[in-house]
């Protein structure tokens, strides 16, 4: 796409982009965040403790990871049910290494080298198979799932040799170093959305496809990278998690996908496609799990967890739907 042509299109996206980096929704979780924390706070002694909040800042490790692939497949109008079976499979490969005794750096780069592998053929299925999201990977969830089934053979991987302490454990002025890979992550997609043409077709593509066909943009190529992306992403979060707990288990990764669809959408994300917000993505994350945590402190069975989950998303989807109704009738 020549320069001029670029820059009409960006011109084109700065209502979806000034709502895609507004203030408003991620101002409105902040608040939400610090409600959350203060109810808990007084309805549980150990909610804001040392230990507890270390407890929460470990598990959105992964879910950020996943989530802001998520977010960018979203940013097409997509979908991508197979991430938490990607992150499953990818663990697995990172935990047999270890297991062999492959060299730290090798084994973990089979994480991603892994999430790459399976978000192609996701992608492919898509794109080339011309087989609508939701279906395609709802069928590869099921056929990713059935191969960790195998893959693990009924057993666990636990007591994984803890090489990758320097991933997740160091700290940096009390901050741990994590902290900082996980916002280098963000601002990279932050960048690509704001400031470069893949982004802007993103964008594009979940306004309008067909239109942005006609415009010039690689709808094909656009839309095969955001799921490469999201696999990528997926696999990294493979390898923190088994940076983070040694193990690999049957259900790992199998709630994440309709989490991470939660936090994005929590933070901003339309479920059609054309608008997103990386930063209300990881605020989207933090709230999800300070109410996952809470609600477990103050005695709620975790299988109200996912109830929770889905009450959220058609909560705000309701509410989406009627603004889009309101803004509707005052057009008319």
């Amino acid at each position: 796409m020549k320069d001029g042509a670029f820059g009409r299109l960006r011109a084109s996206l700065s209502g979806a982009a000034s709502i895609a980096s507004g203030s408003s929704r991620e101002a409105s979780l902040v608040v939400a965040c610090l409600v959350a924390t203060t109810v808990f706070t007084l309805a549980s002694p150990w909610f804001l403790t040392i230990e507890n909040l270390a407890t929460v800042a470990q598990a959105s490790v992964d879910l950020l990871i996943v989530s802001l692939g998520m977010t960018i497949v979203l940013a097409v109008g997509g979908i991508d049910l197979t991430v938490g079976v990607t992150m499953a499979i990818a663990s697995f490969f990172v935990g047999k290494a270890l297991m062999i005794a492959v060299p730290a750096p090798l084994a973990a780069f089979l994480g991603p080298l892994v999430g790459l592998f399976l978000g192609a053929v996701t992608a492919l299925t898509i794109v080339v198979g011309s087989v609508p999201p939701i279906v395609a990977t709802l069928g590869l969830y099921g056929v990713f799932r059935a191969t960790m089934y195998a893959l693990l053979g009924g057993e666990w991987l636990s007591g994984l040799p803890n090489v990758f302490a320097p991933l997740v454990r160091p700290t940096v002025l009390g901050i741990p170093v994590v902290a900082f890979e996980l916002a280098g992550l963000y601002a990279l997609a932050w960048g690509v959305f704001r400031w470069t043409p893949l982004g802007v077709w993103w964008l594009a593509i979940g306004g309008n496809d067909e239109a942005s066909q006609l415009a010039g943009v690689p709808v094909r190529r656009a839309k095969a990278i955001a799921y490469l992306a999201s696999g990528l992403l997926a696999g990294i979060s493979g390898a923190f998690y088994v940076a983070q707990y040694r193990n690999v288990e049957m259900t790992t990764g199998s709630t994440i996908a309709l989490d991470a669809i939660v936090a994005a959408v929590l933070g901003g994300a339309s479920v059609t496609g054309g608008r997103v917000s990386v930063l209300g993505t990881a605020l989207g994350v933090i709230l999800f799990r300070i109410l996952q945590n809470g609600f477990v402190l103050i005695g709620v069975p975790s299988l109200w967890e996912q109830v929770v989950a889905g009450m959220l998303l058609l909560g705000v989807l309701a509410m989406e739907n009627a603004a889009r109704l309101r803004a509707l009738a005052i057009g008319r």
